[in-house]
């Protein structure tokens, strides 16, 4: 396993290869339940390989995750690790939010600190929200006093906003969407230049859109086939995520043994890209740009729907049927979907999810965009 240091802290190594807990192995007929056996093992199993990052969220498996960490990190785990976990922004009201938050979370992980604690989903509007409520404040009490040591944000805004926020407070950790397909509509090199010159780490997040980039359709397996190189369309995505040398680690999410071994690999000799490297992604990238409707990472973070619609598996299939045959999308999309009242159909456009995407995606828009042409 490769480890890299925090740009402030060299003492401070984290693992190249991320645990993510946004994505963990579930029960037969619940997407969101955590199949905690399974899912203990797969953590153990990466732990045992080096890996020492580990992020979930508030939010995770409609809040589960936390939970179940705080069980299997127990017996002598948590002190192999780093951890990091998520405030949910978009659901504080009140200053008194803060360390009810962040009490609770502590709880739910059985733990006295956090190794990191970041603010979720921050964009312009969020930020302000969040000074306006003397959330700075209430994270440097926290790390004052111990609870925290170390604090940060994930990006739900764009490049300009990434920027404002990085500027404006006194920053240990940021994590960023990052992914080969993306790569321009997101920070880009400057904004990752700018976190390592603040003395900022960054964390990869998402690098291979929720696992889409592993499972590609066949005009994008053909757009690969191109290379000399061997690595699967996954380990591209990773190993193009870790070629950057301001990211400090990558976080993937994964649900069983040989996806996490492949990550590893990837993980533990990652490398700059050179022009042939370079060249194979942008023609992959251009093969999806010219098809993809929505630009959903698979994050996970609009799990809080209320009325449990799958919205990243949606929008997967809905992207899917750009490459493949809109006849088999739509028959999947009633089996899998509508047969079981899960469709895009059941949004209310509530508004819930919206300040947890942060891709900034217009969710109940593309919902319904998604179910007309899926259901025409």
């Amino acid at each position: 396993m490769e480890y890299r240091p925090l740009p402030r802290e060299p003492g401070v190594r984290l693992s190249a290869l991320g645990f993510a807990c946004a994505r963990l192995p579930t029960l037969p007929g619940d997407a969101a339940r955590v199949d905690e056996d399974a899912a203990a093992r797969l953590l153990h199993q990466a732990v045992d390989s080096g890996v020492n990052y580990v992020d979930t969220s508030w939010s995770d498996h409609r809040g589960e995750s936390e939970f179940f960490l705080g069980r299997a990190l127990a017996g002598g785990w948590r002190g192999k690790v780093r951890l990091a976990t998520k405030l949910p922004v978009g659901l504080v009201k009140s200053e008194d939010d803060w360390e009810r938050f962040l009490d609770a979370q502590l709880e739910r992980l059985a733990t006295d600190h956090l190794d990191f604690y970041l603010l979720h989903g921050l964009d312009r509007d969020r930020w302000e929200l969040v000074k306006r409520l003397g959330g700075p404040s209430a994270l440097e009490r926290a790390r004052a006093d111990g609870r925290v040591e170390r604090v940060g944000f994930t990006l739900g805004g764009s490049p300009e906003e990434f920027a404002e926020i990085v500027l404006g407070h006194d920053w240990d950790l940021c994590q960023v969407p990052l992914n080969l397909l993306d790569a321009e509509s997101q920070v880009g090199r400057a904004g990752l230049g700018l976190a390592s010159a603040r003395g900022v780490g960054v964390v990869a997040l998402a690098p291979l859109r929720g696992g889409a980039i592993a499972r590609p359709p066949p005009v994008v397996e053909e757009a690969w086939s191109g290379s000399d190189r061997s690595w699967p369309p996954a380990e591209w995505a990773l190993r193009w995520a870790l070629s950057h040398r301001e990211v400090t680690s990558a976080l993937c999410g994964t649900r069983d043994a040989t996806h996490l071994q492949e990550n590893l690999r990837a993980a533990s000799d990652a490398t700059p890209f050179g022009p042939a490297e370079q060249e194979r992604v942008a023609e992959v990238r251009q093969t999806y740009r010219t098809r993809r409707r929505v630009p959903c990472t698979s994050c996970g973070a609009c799990q809080v729907c209320a009325h449990q619609i799958p919205v990243s598996n949606v929008f997967s299939l809905y992207n899917d049927a750009m490459f493949e045959s809109r006849t088999d999308a739509a028959a999947e999309y009633l089996r899998a979907f509508l047969e079981l009242g899960a469709g895009a159909d059941q949004c209310d456009a509530c508004g819930t999810c919206l300040p947890m995407c942060p891709a900034g995606i217009s969710i109940p828009e593309k919902l319904r965009e998604a179910h007309a042409y899926l259901t025409t």
